[in-house]
């Protein structure tokens, strides 16, 4: 895609997602990774602005280093964005968009779930936040690790999910998403329209772990393998 198309397709991302309920006011961003060709740096959403009412004109592009070159001011999220795309185009080159949104059973499910965070000191230790619960949330999304709360756009925030992502991608299970807790998903894939994918995988999930009495049993270890060897699932 063009620039120019990314702008449209980052608009209409916002809308649909707007319109559907995953986020609402003025809260959620989406960013875009251009290539070296059109002058690299990225492409997000203004501060404070209604992902259902974003003029492609008024995006914001920032360079590498996240320097602003033109549009509304920058999302606060955005040093969060190029943190999530350094580390993770170490284990997935393609990675091309990221989108953050407050979708209501996520922030419900870390709400309850608050004290299970990821820990770097302790990784191999992590409780995961979502259970297998079903294939296609192994299939399509991975692993998710919960991470503490800390104020919007706070850059200790920014870094423990560099970490994770790296740690995850180590280990050969490389993840598209991760929950801020009491803030809501941050998922990251090739392209907007499959980023948009993943982030309602998993808001359904979370909606799945907020009705359900008790928490189910997962997917056992052996019908993962048979996810990991039919689907090549992250897992």
């Amino acid at each position: 895609m063009t620039e120019s198309q990314y702008r449209d397709e980052i608009c209409r991302i916002g809308k649909s997602l707007f319109e559907r309920g995953y986020v609402h006011a003025t809260a959620g961003n989406i960013s875009v990774r251009l290539d070296e060709n059109a002058g690299g740096g990225y492409l997000i959403t203004p501060t404070d602005a209604c992902l259902g009412t974003l003029d492609p004109t008024r995006l914001a592009r920032i360079d590498a280093h996240g320097r602003q070159i033109s549009g509304s001011m920058a999302s606060k999220s955005a040093h969060l964005h190029r943190r999530i795309y350094e580390a993770a185009i170490r284990f997935d080159p393609n990675t091309r968009c990221v989108i953050h949104t407050h979708s209501t059973h996520c922030v419900a499910l870390s709400l309850q779930t608050a004290g299970h965070s990821y820990d770097t000191t302790r990784a191999s230790e992590n409780i995961e936040w979502l259970p297998a619960l079903t294939p296609y949330f192994v299939m399509k999304i991975g692993h998710v690790p919960l991470i503490a709360y800390d104020r919007p756009g706070a850059v200790e925030s920014a870094e423990l999910v560099s970490q994770a992502i790296a740690h995850y991608g180590k280990r050969g299970a490389p993840i598209r998403a991760v929950m801020l807790e009491r803030l809501g998903p941050n998922v990251w894939h090739d392209s907007p329209a499959s980023c948009m994918a993943i982030l309602e995988e998993l808001e359904e999930t979370a909606k799945l772990m907020c009705l359900l009495p008790r928490t189910p049993d997962p997917l056992t270890p052996l019908q993962i393998d048979d996810l990991r060897q039919s689907f090549k699932a992250r897992w």
